[in-house]
């Protein structure tokens, strides 16, 4: 989950493309032999109609990505604490399987979602409840370590949020064509990194955190993590305004929405690694 957001790449690239076969479809001309002549009254029903809004246009809204990010965040918290529970009470033994699988599933999907050429809505849902999945396994594994460290990192993922929301929208964070691609090459660079480190904790080379630890050097790590997963959520935000404004299909919003938990659930696991290091 560590990394530059696939999906907004891709819906960017999508708006510069006519917003995948949207904005050609357009701008295509009708043979004068299909078109039919509109008589005075319909000419006059046109112009006296008030204009349609986004949502009759079937254009993505501000607060259709909202309500759609919320239903996937609810079925991440819901699956989570499912997860949770049967682990801790039930079936301890499934922690560690539940949370390798989570995680290896939510990259393979993610990459999935990001580059299919259709936009699947029951591969987000499916990707949700492996997020769902790998969160409630290693939340439950770290509050046993560290007790109260799951309620202090959701507290400080919700404030971090709210503060990168209102930092975007009064201007105090901005988001530029050359913040971008600084963020997307120091992301590519740490998901790179977040790959190597979890290989060598899989084989055996590293314990713990895996490359640095607890150590000064891990510390330092986990706080670059954490920067990177914030200001992820200013350009996930400033993502969803271009895309709102460029008036992209309302398909698009389910990625907007995937994106946006995405971002959200890997500043949660960034602020558990950092103070997990902290308490050691």
């Amino acid at each position: 989950m560590a990394g530059n957001n696939p999906i907004f790449q891709r819906i960017e690239k999508d708006m510069r493309s006519g917003y995948a076969g949207f904005g050609a479809a357009q701008h295509q001309q009708v043979p004068q032999d299909r078109v039919t002549p509109m008589s005075p009254q319909q000419l006059d029903d046109l112009y006296t109609s008030p204009s349609a809004t986004q949502v009759q246009a079937g254009r993505v809204t501000f607060d259709d990505v909202i309500m759609k990010a919320l239903g996937l965040f609810t079925l991440v918290v819901v699956v989570a604490g499912a997860t949770w529970v049967y682990t801790r009470s039930i079936a301890p033994a499934l922690t560690m399987p539940a949370m390798w699988g989570g995680m290896i599933g939510t990259l393979v999907l993610g990459f999935v979602i990001a580059f299919k050429k259709t936009i699947s809505i029951p591969l987000i849902l499916t990707y949700a409840v492996l997020e769902g999945l790998f969160v409630g396994a290693i939340s439950m594994v770290l509050e046993q370590v560290y007790p109260g460290i799951v309620a202090t990192a959701v507290l400080a993922t919700v404030c971090t949020f709210a503060g990168m929301f209102v930092g975007y929208r009064t201007g105090l964070v901005k988001v530029t064509s050359r913040t971008r691609r600084i963020f997307a090459f120091a992301a590519m660079g740490y998901f790179l990194f977040s790959l190597v480190n979890v290989f060598t904790q899989a084989v055996g080379w590293t314990q713990g955190w895996g490359i640095g630890d607890s150590s000064g050097l891990g510390v330092i790590i986990s706080v670059i993590g954490v920067g990177l997963a914030s200001y992820s959520l200013a350009v996930d935000f400033d993502s969803i305004d271009q895309g709102v404004r460029a008036g992209l299909p309302q398909k698009y919003s389910w990625l907007f929405a995937h994106g946006l938990i995405v971002s959200l659930v890997w500043l949660y696991i960034e602020i558990l690694r950092l103070l997990a290091r902290f308490r050691d």
